[in-house]
């Protein structure tokens, strides 16, 4: 942790592939837990006494938590160092789950997914530039990248499948108890293994303006989507939110362009490169997001599947996303431009999202649900891979925590966009339907397959939403990436000395 951990600039690190082991860990930990606990919410709410008007805080907590403090949380690593960052955010995740996993009352339990947000606030842009300012060859970069981009995308799903086996085997508190290994041997390992390089500090005072604006203007955007989503959009509090975010986000914006040290540097978000990846990834993220849930509840209330065998149905586009990022991704990154990947990737998601339209009460697994699933996966580990490791293409070593805390930003603000806004397209299209057929339903038989229809048709209402999205999301990044392959030296506009220091679900 001291300075004398430091190694000097330029050098490969000896312990970068050890080192990856544990950042890949506390990846995984932060990624798992954002599914895992909705999986055991049911089960935790009826133990704590939760009302049905409460629930929602056990997600909505540690989302405004980590939403509202990652630039915060990447420029206290570009301050303090990634290593202390990183060990320190894990043992703070790792007591907070404790915490969770022990809770007496529903308010002990929404504390501690605040305190989950806040030290994966931390932690998670800390993981990030860790492997921006470690991994500096081109192929080296692409297969760690390739690696964390395959975490990044398939642990949530991994998330369904580990927290159905904990709810139904042992118990709900286990879904937080889980996450205190995880973080015990990352932080342990991180402490001895890595090592940072010399000279890649940002000890410019804290711009405490931009932290208050930024932090709040992030909170009340991630709320103001999590109301729409419960109260409506016409909901004067829903409007309210927007309202303010939308003045203390353009108030963050103004103070950032004129302070001497600012919490994010504008460079950092005005480049083409990195502007079209955040902007990318961030409706990708809107499009997963809410299809990891229609799925879910497909699967399970349509098709009877209990929750281990929902959990595992996700496997192949886990299966997928690792394909994509670790073998596609990582073997073409340093051989065509950024843009061919992540373009065509977006695309081959979309190919998913437009079977997964097709669905029907009668739909089978194999014939349509499996095919989709592995499109998604391959389709999105593809792009994910060259995303990550453009985030922080060309930026200098001292911005390279809140260069990778935008990343998670975009990551978390879609996710909150991608839930609240297909849950209500959705609803309206499920609602709609109901309305018109459930008079020519004779009996309670027919009535629960009008339901059950219903149901299907706002689910696909909303995939056709979300394959728009995706083809959105293609046409930025093959309009807006501009930069040649890792190496090449062509690099455009934004590429510069730096080019060999690099990096980026969310979703939560």
């Amino acid at each position: 942790m001291s300075e004398t951990a430091s190694k000097a600039p330029g050098v490969p690190d000896a312990n970068r592939w050890k080192a990856l082991v544990f950042i890949a860990l506390a990846q995984l930990m932060v990624v798992l837990d954002a599914t895992i606990v909705n999986i055991a919410l049911p089960s935790a709410q009826q133990d704590l006494g939760i009302s049905d008007g409460n629930r929602q805080w056990v997600v909505t907590a540690y989302a405004l938590a980590f939403g509202g403090l990652l630039l915060f949380g990447g420029r206290i690593a570009d301050l303090w160092g990634r290593k202390r960052a990183f060990v320190v955010g894990l043992v703070g995740f790792a007591a907070a789950s404790a915490l969770g996993g022990a809770a007496t009352s529903g308010a002990m339990m929404f504390g501690a997914r605040a305190l989950q947000g806040v030290f994966g606030a931390l932690l998670a842009p800390a993981a990030l530039s860790l492997l921006a300012v470690m991994f500096t060859d081109a192929r080296e970069r692409a297969k760690a990248f390739g690696i964390y981009g395959a975490i990044a995308g398939g642990g949530g799903a991994v998330g369904f499948i580990l927290g159905g086996v904990l709810t139904e085997y042992l118990d709900w508190r286990w879904t937080f108890f889980v996450n205190i290994p995880f973080a015990i041997i990352a932080a342990a390992g991180a402490y001895f293994v890595i090592r940072e390089p010399e000279g890649s500090r940002n000890r410019s005072p804290l711009d405490i303006p931009g932290v208050v604006l930024s932090t709040l203007g992030l909170v009340s955007l991630v709320y103001g989507f999590t109301r729409a989503e419960s109260d409506g959009w016409s909901d004067s509090m829903t409007i309210a939110l927007f309202v303010a975010s939308a003045v203390l986000l353009l108030a963050f914006v103004v103070t950032e362009a004129r302070v001497k040290a600012p919490l994010l540097p504008l460079r950092v978000i005005t480049d083409r490169n990195r502007g079209g990846v955040y902007l990318s990834l961030g409706l990708a993220i809107i499009a997963m997001f809410g299809t990891f849930l229609f799925l879910t509840y497909y699967l399970q209330v349509v098709k009877g599947y209990s929750p281990i065998q929902s959990g595992f149905a996700f496997l192949p586009m886990v299966a997928g996303m690792i394909t994509g990022s670790t073998q596609i991704g990582t073997r073409l990154m340093t051989r065509v431009a950024p843009r061919l990947l992540m373009g065509p990737g977006f695309l081959v998601a979309a190919a998913g999202m437009f079977l997964l339209a097709q669905l029907e009460i009668g739909s089978t697994y194999v014939s349509l649900v499996l095919p989709a699933m592995v499109l998604l996966g391959l389709g999105m580990g593809t792009a994910f891979m060259p995303a990550m490791s453009l985030a922080t293409q060309g930026v200098e070593p001292r911005d390279a925590g809140v260069a990778s805390a935008m990343v998670n930003t975009s990551q978390q603000v879609g996710g909150a966009i991608g839930t609240a806004l297909l849950n209500t397209i959705a609803a309206s299209a499920t609602t709609s339907y109901i309305t018109d057929h459930i008079a020519t339903a004779a009996n309670g038989q027919q009535r629960q397959l009008v339901q059950l229809q219903g149901m299907v048709e706002g689910y696909t209402s909303a995939i056709w939403c979300a394959v728009g999205i995706l083809v959105a999301a293609a046409a930025i990044a093959l309009t807006l990436v501009n930069a040649g392959r890792p190496g090449s030296g062509t690099a455009a506009a934004g590429a510069g000395a730096e080019d060999d220091v690099v990096v980026p679900v969310v979703a939560h």
